[in-house]
């Protein structure tokens, strides 16, 4: 958590890690998004909540704002292209650049193989994998060009081996994820731009919570070495690592964060 200083409800950004940056969150409205995008903006960063829902968004950006925090709330479809242009457009419009992107958008579903139709395999890959396809391609060339970005995917531990709850496209859209994150890296690295995925085991989020019962969780729960669930501040925290200036040689990496449930 942050440890900067308040004076009412306001968070002074006087020598945070990201002052001066812009970062677009993907799915920043709620859960693992929402820890993120809070995180990044306490640490001084003006950041850009995307979301398809835009009410969501919008709450979410206004809650930034109170805090005298800068955030912009902005709709899209990250599996259509000319949503994600218009987003960029967004945040240009807003900020003038854009630093920092995280692919966090993402959506989960328990269907098994058997009964698991073709709409919902292409619906969760379009989410999860061409999304952050998508909203690479659209801002690496602005990076690019002032010589500086980052780029945090965020996968799951599903993605390094199989998914707690998910069903099989679940898991191959996340290890798809870890993939395009290693190739990413490799041909952005000579421009100054770093890219990563956080791989998250089980965290408390409203979607964790939806997709299971109450019965199942505590098993989980219990069989966790660290036995309890993550929290999105925590991932959050983690994101601001790889955005700092403290993980400048970090590229095409993957980091587990899962309370000892994934030991690789």
């Amino acid at each position: 958590m942050t440890s900067g200083k308040k004076e009412g409800n306001k968070i002074s950004i006087e020598g945070r890690k990201l002052k001066g940056r812009v970062a677009i969150v993907t799915g920043g409205s709620r859960g693992i998004g929402r820890g993120i995008a809070f995180r990044l903006a306490e640490e001084g960063a003006r950041v850009l909540v995307a979301d398809i829902d835009s009410l969501n968004a919008k709450k979410a950006a206004e809650a930034l704002t109170e805090k005298h925090l800068e955030a912009v709330p902005v709709q899209v479809d990250i599996t259509k292209e000319r949503s994600v242009d218009e987003m960029v457009k967004i945040a240009l419009k807003a900020f003038k650049k854009i630093d920092i992107l995280i692919n966090n958008a993402g959506i989960m579903f328990r269907t098994r193989l058997q009964d698991l139709s073709l709409k919902e395999w292409e619906d969760i890959i379009k989410v999860n994998l061409t999304g952050p396809f998508l909203c690479s391609k659209a801002v690496i060339p602005f990076m690019k060009r002032n010589g500086y970005g980052r780029v945090v995917n965020i996968s799951s531990s599903a993605g390094r081996s199989v998914s707690t709850l998910g069903g099989a496209h679940y898991t191959a859209s996340k290890a798809g994820l870890l993939g395009l994150t290693r190739a990413v890296a490799k041909e952005t690295a000579p421009f100054g731009i770093t890219v990563n995925a956080v791989c998250p085991g089980l965290i408390d989020t409203q979607m964790a919570r939806d997709t299971t019962t109450k019965a199942e969780l505590n098993a989980f729960i219990d069989s966790f070495p660290i036995k309890r669930l993550g929290l999105p501040e925590e991932i959050g925290d983690l994101v601001v690592f790889l955005c700092s200036q403290k993980a400048t040689y970090i590229t095409g990496a993957s980091i587990d964060i899962n309370g000892g449930d994934l030991m690789i």
